[in-house]
């Protein structure tokens, strides 16, 4: 188990296809079998952040905080073997995602404001993916965001 030996694991916020039901979960029900993670439980950002789909449908998080939605995940601690296996998954050498600080809160319903505050870490697209994406997702971004100044958000 993760908690096993000196070792600290890392806290990993999944939001898209590594979560349960999802595609890229047999990773982690692989990792969890290993001992190299163990599931915490559903949270949720702190901070509305704009979930976007990108090429191949596949989601991605924009550092653009107060834009979007709270976005719900799972958490995640996970050895440092366990962590390796990720980040080639999710192509961080490659710069496709990072992996950065965010504030998130154990999942509440949205009346309720209360609930402890923690800061974990998270799979998150770069803006240079975000480049990469072209046009489309721009104009797919710039969208959200429109609509929810729009709304007053």
């Amino acid at each position: 188990m993760v908690t096993e030996g000196t070792e600290k694991p890392t806290i990993i916020f999944t939001y898209g296809t590594l979560k349960r039901g999802f595609s890229n979960h047999v990773l982690l029900q692989d990792m969890i079998a290993a001992g190299d993670a163990s599931f915490l439980g559903v949270y949720q950002t702190v901070d509305r952040l704009p979930l976007v789909c990108g090429p191949y449908r596949v989601p991605f998080l924009l550092n653009f905080p107060g834009s979007g939605e709270h976005v719900r995940g799972e958490l995640y601690a996970v050895s440092g073997r366990g962590l390796i296996r990720m980040d080639e998954l999710e192509g961080i050498t490659r710069a496709h995602y990072e992996r950065l600080p965010i504030k998130i809160r154990p999942e509440i319903d949205e009346e309720s404001e209360s609930g402890r505050q923690w800061r974990w870490k998270r799979i998150m697209h770069t803006e240079t993916m975000r480049r990469r994406c072209g046009r489309e997702t721009e104009r797919r971004v710039s969208d959200v965001i429109q609509r929810k100044r729009r709304k007053g958000m």
